[in-house]
């Protein structure tokens, strides 16, 4: 796979056992990457991995105490050298929530998993790369809803704060030669989203909502060299135009 994109690199990726992180763990395989692989739930995550001949680390990043230790894993696994991390990683959550019914445990699973986890990995995986003479890359997936209110406070609070993160760890790991970006996917039908479909394309200037290989493809374009080595800091929005929209609906009563 001489031609591939990520020849030669390795890449930790959280929350593959569905949706977007299993389309970018799929994405960077076909495109060369060696894999080591994470995800809360052991048999889909475990069966990602299986499929595509990965190393799978079963990991709940809820816990403040698991980032770290599945990071040192990761590298064991790796060989000693990561050059990619991609953090995918979210609890499952409802579509909509109100402020006043979201309780402390769900706010913590949501910050923990989110945003320290994607500090606790990022930082080290920084300080690895740094390390390791690696001008590697990262790709942290977020969401619109850093930016706009979504009857979700516990899910658009951790965002915006990983949002942030991205632009620390861009701003202290550039003059090693490391870029760290992220996506703020659009509406992707699958796994906890219970929206009404067809109007909700109807918002879409594309004309449809997207999938987790919309994705997945941006995450390639940023990780590599040949379409983003002069991009670091920012965050792409793949949403098909969804943002240009005022689309969010009353809070629930």
């Amino acid at each position: 796979m001489a031609d591939a994109l990520l020849a030669g690199d390795t890449a930790l990726v959280t929350g593959v056992a569905s949706g977007i992180g299993r389309g970018i763990a799929r994405a960077l395989a076909a495109e060369g990457a060696r894999l080591v692989l994470t995800d809360i739930d052991p048999v889909r995550g475990g069966g990602v991995a299986a499929e595509l001949g990965a190393a799978f680390l079963p990991a709940d990043l809820s816990r403040p105490d698991a980032a770290r230790p599945l990071f040192d894993a990761a590298v064991a696994a790796a060989g000693g050298r990561l050059s990619l991390f991609v953090h995918s990683a979210s609890p499952r959550r409802p579509e909509s929530q109100h402020l006043l019914a979201v309780t402390e445990a769900e706010w913590d699973a949501m910050v923990t998993t989110n945003l320290r986890a994607g500090f606790v990995l990022g930082q080290a995986a920084g300080r690895h790369m740094i390390a390791d003479g690696v001008r590697g890359r990262m790709v942290f997936v977020t969401s619109l809803h850093a930016e706009t209110p979504r009857n979700l406070p516990h899910y658009s609070a951790a965002k915006a704060g990983e949002t942030m993160l991205v632009k620390e760890l861009a701003r202290a790991l550039g003059p090693h030669g490391i870029r760290v970006n992220a996506i703020a996917p659009g509406a992707i039908p699958g796994g906890g989203f219970a929206a009404d479909v067809a109007a909700l394309e109807r918002m879409i200037p594309l004309g449809r909502t997207g999938t987790p290989e919309d994705i997945a493809q941006m995450a390639v374009a940023l990780l590599s060299d040949r379409f983003a080595a002069y991009v670091t800091g920012t965050t792409v929005a793949v949403d098909g135009g969804l943002a240009l929209f005022n689309w969010i609906g009353p809070p629930p009563g």
